[in-house]
């Protein structure tokens, strides 16, 4: 059956269109060619005036795991305030700041985003973060498993074993816990903070095992991602997260790399400078400037937007000293077998504040300084730095710079006296806003049916209706089609689908496994046999499918 999306203004970067009437063809939940004279075509969509994009990807946010089911729990008030009425086509969620698993496929369906990808499932818990993923309908989903304070590795690390050795733990890890990509977090500092660290810099000792250090964990990742031939670079969430003077270790990061590959995350709260009174300032230009002269360098900005969140992380170091700062007065910290640990804090951030409003714009900043949208992604690393809800906002902010400076008018004083963003002229455009939320994510991932237009891709596809306002725009897309099929009309859901998930299987050696069994006997609670996720878990009663990333390996 032949569907026809007539006169629409398509944005389409990774095919090189920017802004140009065309028509597009559907069937079988795929983009095709157009039809032969004569072929019948069985539904038509007039989309004269109205702006066409693929489906949306959010590279980083937190949708599935045991940290967001204890965000839940420490927050039953954003539940009790934002309910989710069960519909005929919907059914019952609840919250903003960190919904339900059902509200939040159907709210990222709504925005017009048709992926979601969650950037820390840990190993020994990825069986529940697949099962609140499959919970979440009609967006694709992904996850990036965690290693960098795993013990395992860390005794690898300190008995000095060959590169080929790490290269198949981190394969068999992204096997057993169906994963897209690797996700290191405050890179060693996990595990020291259960003997007592409460910092570790990029080139400090762990206390436990002398000779390893975070950079080496970069080290020894980024090499093992990259021989393996995983599409999506090693995703680092750096040293020092929200220390004033960050700014250093994080360009050290980027030398870590030795110029492979090397994406950091949520790199607003990694771009702090120690300078003015106050000692805190502004970093983001040194961090635009390292991207623009390193090629093989990416990153999300986390952006901070004002009003109430929490913070949800595997850094239990930064989650630990940020729970002062909690709002309301409760947090928790927690460990997890011998792999990582999770912290809850609860954020208001604060616009007459002056940490939060020059973090706000530390992420402006770093959005409109980087030169090359194909490498600079759009997230609030949700719902660490804001709901994922805010992006429609945070878009036009991009858009708009009388808004942005508007906006930029009310915040504190003294911020603003330490922030160029007054001065920064640039506007995102449409097709620019196409690069960072549609074909950047895509092509870093690996996707590569997914953030275009072209023949044979999904037919993942967004139409908004032309606004001044961009905000109202991105807000309420006129059409949302996942997989051909429209799921979303003026921003309400019409019906509901399922996604699939993608994954990634390098071949490694299986000899691994020998020592994984006798270090899981011996240190941990679930055994080798059980400790892999089936892919009969992921696919079964109809909650989806598997879709398998290439890979590679490279020498």
């Amino acid at each position: 059956m032949l569907t026809r999306l007539t006169g629409g203004t398509i944005y389409d970067p990774a095919n090189g269109v920017d802004g140009e009437v065309r028509d597009l063809y559907v069937r079988d939940g795929r983009i095709v060619a157009p039809p032969l004279d004569g072929e019948t075509i069985a539904h038509e969509h007039d989309l004269s005036g109205r702006v066409v994009m693929a489906g949306a990807i959010d590279i980083h946010t937190h949708i599935g795991g045991g940290k967001m089911t204890l965000a839940r729990m420490l927050l039953p008030e954003d539940h009790a305030e934002h309910p989710v009425p069960r519909t005929r086509t919907m059914r019952s969620g609840s919250g903003y700041i960190v919904p339900s698993t059902f509200a939040t496929g159907y709210r990222y369906a709504e925005m017009g985003y048709t992926a979601c990808f969650e950037p820390a499932m840990m190993p020994t818990n990825a069986r529940q973060a697949h099962m609140e993923m499959a919970d979440t309908p009609i967006v694709d989903k992904g996850a990036y498993v965690m290693l960098g304070s795993d013990d395992f590795l860390l005794r690898l690390m300190a008995e000095q074993a060959e590169q080929a050795i790490v290269n198949d733990y981190v394969a068999w890890s992204l096997e057993s816990a169906q994963a897209l990509a690797i996700k290191v977090v405050n890179p060693g500092g996990i595990s020291a903070f259960k003997f007592n660290q409460r910092a570790l810099d990029l080139d400090e000792a762990h206390p436990y095992y002398p000779n390893v250090t975070p950079r080496a964990v970069v080290e020894v990742l980024t090499r093992a991602v990259h021989e393996l031939g995983v599409p999506h670079p090693l995703h680092v969430h750096g040293c020092n997260l929200g220390v004033p003077g960050n700014i250093a270790t994080t360009e050290k990061t980027v030398g870590a790399a030795g110029g492979l590959p090397l994406h950091l995350t949520h790199v607003q709260f990694h771009s702090y400078g120690t300078e003015g009174d106050r000692r805190f300032s502004s970093g983001a230009a040194r961090i635009a400037e390292a991207l623009n002269a390193h090629p093989n360098l990416s990153i999300d900005v986390g952006q901070l937007m004002f009003g109430q969140t929490v913070t949800a992380s595997g850094d239990t170091m930064a989650q630990y000293r940020n729970r002062k700062s909690a709002r309301p007065k409760k947090w928790v910290c927690m460990d997890i077998e011998c792999d990582a640990g999770c912290g809850i804090v609860p954020f208001r951030y604060k616009h007459k504040g002056f940490v939060n409003a020059l973090q706000w714009a530390i992420g402006l900043e770093l959005f409109l300084l980087v030169q090359d949208p194909w490498r600079v992604f759009l997230t609030t690393d949700h719902p660490n730095g804001a709901p994922f809800a805010t992006y429609p906002h945070l878009i036009r902010l991009l858009m708009d710079r009388s808004f942005r400076n508007d906006t930029f008018a009310t915040i504190h004083p003294d911020a603003a006296a330490l922030s160029t963003l007054g001065s920064i002229d640039r506007e995102y455009s449409l097709y620019e806003i196409a690069v960072m939320t549609r074909a950047a994510p895509a092509k870093s991932l690996g996707l590569a049916d997914r953030g275009h237009l072209g023949v044979g891709a999904a037919a993942d596809i967004t139409v908004y209706k032309a606004q001044r306002n961009r905000e109202r725009m991105f807000e309420r897309p006129e059409y949302v089609f996942k997989d051909g099929q429209i799921v979303a009309r003026k921003g309400k859901i019409v019906n509901v689908t399922t996604g699939t998930t993608h994954v990634v299987r390098p071949e490694y050696e299986r000899t691994i496994e020998g020592r994984l069994r006798d270090y899981m006997v011996r240190y941990q609670t679930v055994g080798i046999d059980n400790f892999p996720v089936r892919d009969e878990e992921i696919i079964a009663e109809g909650r989806g499918s598997l879709s398998i990333v290439p890979s590679e390996r490279r020498a």
